[in-house]
């Protein structure tokens, strides 16, 4: 049964404890996505990283090690989730997942976590072993996003590109709402 990981980015401290404002697996398109999914019976899970403002490898790895992850699990990963699963795939070399697609991937270019989150070297045939690695990327989102995928491109070989205009970091601000139909487009295709 074909099954979806949606992984959330790591957000601002301040965003993180704002009673204000949702988590980050129920932010922006997350929610959207999971529910498009579950009704084409993909069953799709968005985990909650604790403390994902700072993050830990351990943490993450532990909390995505809950769910099964197979041929037939599509990966979905925002900013820093989209990191997380480039690191956790070249570290599991081999794990053959569905369709990977990384939106708005970042890897802390200008080092700014407390833990090296990105350390280590990408598997440079990370994406022969998935059902095609794509990337979304916005002509107008960060420097730091935009050093972070001149670094994919260099390492990781066959992968996909779409780049739109004006999107920002696929943000419900930059998106102007909560629907990203590009996304589930790709998904699906």
């Amino acid at each position: 049964m074909k099954n979806a990981i949606i992984l959330h980015g790591a957000p601002e401290k301040e965003h993180y404890y704002d009673t204000s404002k949702p988590s980050e697996s129920n932010a922006h398109w997350l929610p959207w996505l999971q529910k498009e999914l579950l009704i084409r019976d993909i069953a799709a899970v968005t985990p909650e990283i604790p403390l994902s403002y700072e993050p830990k490898w351990d943490t993450w790895r532990k909390e995505i090690e809950r769910y099964d992850i197979s041929a037939e699990t599509i990966l979905v990963g925002h900013s820093a989730g989209g990191g997380f699963w480039l690191k956790y795939l070249s570290q599991h070399k081999d794990l053959k997942v569905g369709k990977v697609v990384l939106v708005a991937p970042w890897l802390d270019p200008d080092k700014t976590l407390e833990e090296d989150f990105f350390a280590g070297d990408f598997d440079p045939a990370l994406a022969t072993r998935t059902n095609g690695l794509k990337i979304f990327m916005s002509d107008d989102d960060s420097d730091n996003v935009w050093q972070s995928f001149k670094r994919i491109q260099k390492e990781i070989h066959d992968t996909d590109v779409r780049y739109f205009n004006g999107h920002g970091h696929f943000t419900y601000e930059n998106l102007g709402g909560t629907k990203f139909p590009e996304l589930l487009e790709e998904i699906l295709a």
